[in-house]
């Protein structure tokens, strides 16, 4: 009886402490289902990239009126800007 008696006064408070708890648990849920919707877009994205470098790639092998040696240095001097983009890019953001 005496251990209830103590129980008592403390209802509201761990009442607050459990209600608080529910809530962080709740924001916690909705920060991993953005985290994950975000994910998701890069995948999407990334996926996107890779198709179409796999269209170019069919388009070269299978289009014989093209030079495939031609078409792959092409797309390599291309991606070398590309990469030269993003690093000065890069720096200008630091």
């Amino acid at each position: 009886m005496d251990n209830l008696g103590i129980l008592i006064p403390l209802a509201p408070f761990l009442m607050v402490c459990f209600i608080v708890w529910t809530k962080h648990q709740s924001k916690m849920a909705e920060l991993r289902i953005k985290e994950t919707a975000e994910k998701a877009a890069q995948y999407v994205s990334h996926t996107s990239e890779l198709e179409e470098r796999v269209r170019v790639l069919e388009r070269i092998v299978t289009d014989k009126g093209y030079d495939v040696a031609s078409q792959i240095e092409a797309l390599r001097d291309a991606r070398k800007v590309e990469a030269l983009i993003d690093a000065s890019e890069k720096e200008l953001r630091k």
